[in-house]
C-alpha cells in the first residue's frame, strides 16, 4: 500500500465514471509515492476504494477540472475515457500546467476517427486490411455493390465499441450502413468498409511519452454478448491476461511491425502522443493485421491488468505524461494469470434495467477485485445499478483455471436483479 502521506507524496486525479477507472484509481493508489487519489465523476464504488476519494464534476466539464487541479494541487491527471479525450481535455489542463496521461485531441483521432486512422497505417506500412471509406449512404451503398462481398462496416466515430458490424452477408451489410446512416451514431455520421480478416484477436498496450514505448502484456477480450461467442458486440464482457497467443517474440514483433512504425508516423504529423497507445489485432494466417487503435486503456482489459502490475505504476506513468520515460523506475510484473469476468445489466447491449441494488461487494483484495463500473449512490446511500455494465469481478492466479475459478466465486457472491454474464468467459485458456 501507498506510504503515509507527505508533502512530496503525488496527488493524482483519475478522470471517468467506469470500470476501468475504478481499477486505475485503485492501482495508482497503491503505487509507491501516492499520497491521494481522486476519481471523478466516478461511480457508486469509487469512494470505497483505499486511498481514493470522489469527486462530483462530469468527465467534460474542462473548466471545473481545471479548477480542480488547481485548488487541489494535482501532480498527475490520468484521463480514462476516450470522449473526453477526443474532446481536447488533455490540451486544456496541459495548458494550466498540469502533467497528463493521455494524448491531446490530435493523437485522439486514432480511435475518434476510423478513416484517419486507417490512413495513417497505410502511411506508416502497418499491416491493415483493406479500407474504403464513404461519406454519405449512397457512397456506402455503391462501394458495397462493387466488392459484391460481405464487408466490415465501421461507423468513422465514437461508438463505445458497438459501431462494428461484420457482416456475414450482402444484406446484413447493407443494414448496417443503413443504420449508421439513418443517425444510430449522431447527425453527420460517415463510415469506413473493410476487407474481412480472419482469426483470433488479442489486444496489446503500450505506455507511450510521446518518443519511447513501454508494452504490457497482452490481453485478450470477449466482445459478443452470448456464450460461445454469439449475439451483438459489446464494450466487453470479460477478459484475460497474459494471452498466450503472443510469446515475448510476437509481442517483440507487434512492437516493430505495428507500434513503433505508428509511433513515427504520429510524430511525422507533429503529434506528441503522451498515453496508452492500444492496438487491436487479429492474428491471420497471413501475419498481424490492426483491427483498430484506441487512445486509452481497453475495458474490461484495464481492469484485468492492472491487478498484474507493480507499485511503480505512478512513477511511470508520471514519466510518460511528463516525456521522460526512460527516467522511470522499471514496471515490475506479478507472476501468474489475471481473469475478469463482466457483470452486466439485463437487456444489455440495449435497452437496460436499471436503479436496482447492488449487493455483496466487497473492498478489492490481493487476489480478488471487484470494481464498480455502471453503479451509483441513491439518494439514501444505497449502491445502484445505472449502466449496462455494472460490475467487473478479477482474480488472480497462478493459472488460469484458477483465476477462473476465483472470479466466478466472487461473482457468486455479489446480486443485483437481472445479473447477466457469460459462463464461458477464457475459454481459450481454460481446461474442459
Amino acid at each position: 500500500m501507498a506510504p503515509e502521506a507527505t508533502q512530496h507524496d503525488l496527488r493524482i486525479l483519475v478522470v471517468g465514471s467506469g470500470g476501468r477507472e475504478n481499477a486505475l484509481g485503485w492501482a495508482l493508489a497503491r503505487s509507491t509515492g501516492v499520497g491521494q487519489v481522486w476519481l471523478s465523476p466516478g461511480n457508486g464504488g469509487s469512494g470505497d476504494l483505499p486511498g481514493c476519494r470522489q469527486l462530483e464534476i462530469g468527465e467534460g466539464d474542462g473548466p471545473a477540472l481545471q479548477q480542480c487541479c488547481r485548488e487541489l494541487a494535482i501532480d498527475l491527471v490520468v484521463i480514462g475515457p476516450e470522449v473526453p479525450l477526443a474532446a481536447g481535455l488533455a490540451d486544456q489542463l496541459r495548458a494550466c500546467g498540469v502533467a497528463v496521461f493521455g494524448p491531446g485531441a490530435d493523437g485522439a483521432q486514432l480511435e475518434s476517427s476510423k478513416r484517419w486512422a486507417k490512413t495513417l497505417m497505410q502511411e506508416a506500412g502497418v499491416p491493415s486490411a483493406g479500407f474504403w471509406p464513404a461519406a454519405n449512404r449512397e457512397e456506402a451503398l455503391a462501394l458495397l455493390e462493387a466488392q459484391g462481398r460481405p464487408l466490415v462496416v465501421k461507423a468513422d466515430g465514437l461508438a463505445a465499441g458497438k459501431g462494428v458490424t461484420v457482416a456475414e452477408t450482402l444484406e446484413e451489410a447493407r443494414a448496417a450502413i443503413e443504420a449508421i446512416f439513418a443517425g444510430r451514431f449522431g447527425p453527420g455520421a460517415s463510415l469506413v468498409l473493410e476487407e474481412r480478416t480472419h482469426g483470433p484477436e488479442v489486444s496489446v498496450f503500450a505506455l507511450c511519452d510521446g518518443e519511447r514505448l513501454l508494452l504490457l502484456p497482452a490481453a485478450q477480450d470477449h466482445k459478443r454478448i452470448g456464450e460461445g461467442d454469439t449475439g451483438p458486440n459489446t464494450g466487453g464482457m470479460g477478459a484475460y491476461a497474459p494471452a498466450p497467443l503472443l510469446d515475448a517474440a510476437a509481442i517483440e514483433e507487434v512492437r516493430q511491425q505495428v507500434l513503433e512504425p505508428t509511433l513515427r508516423a504520429l510524430q511525422a504529423r507533429g503529434i506528441d502522443y503522451r498515453g496508452v497507445l492500444y492496438a487491436g489485432l487479429m492474428l491471420t494466417p497471413q501475419g498481424l493485421s490492426v483491427i483498430e487503435f484506441n487512445c486509452r486503456f481497453g475495458d474490461p482489459e484495464c481492469e484485468t491488468l492492472m491487478p498484474l502490475l507493480g507499485e511503480e505504476l505512478a512513477q511511470v506513468l508520471l514519466a510518460c505524461a511528463e516525456g521522460r520515460l526512460d527516467t522511470a523506475p522499471p514496471l515490475s510484473l506479478r507472476s501468474g494469470c489475471s481473469a475478469c469476468v463482466i457483470a452486466a445489466a439485463e437487456g444489455y447491449p440495449g435497452t437496460i434495467r436499471q436503479g436496482d441494488p447492488v449487493e455483496g461487494v466487497a473492498s478489492p483484495g490481493d487476489e480478488l477485485q471487484i470494481f464498480h463500473a455502471g453503479t451509483r449512490r441513491a439518494p439514501d446511500g444505497t449502491c445502484v445499478s445505472s449502466g449496462g455494465r455494472v460490475l467487473a469481478v478479477v482474480a488472480q492466479a497462478e493459472d488460469f483455471d484458477a483465476a477462473f475459478a476465483r472470479a466466478y466465486e466472487g461473482l457468486a457472491q455479489v446480486h443485483f436483479t437481472g445479473m447477466t454474464y457469460r459462463r464461458d468467459i477464457g475459454h481459450q485458456v481454460r481446461r474442459r
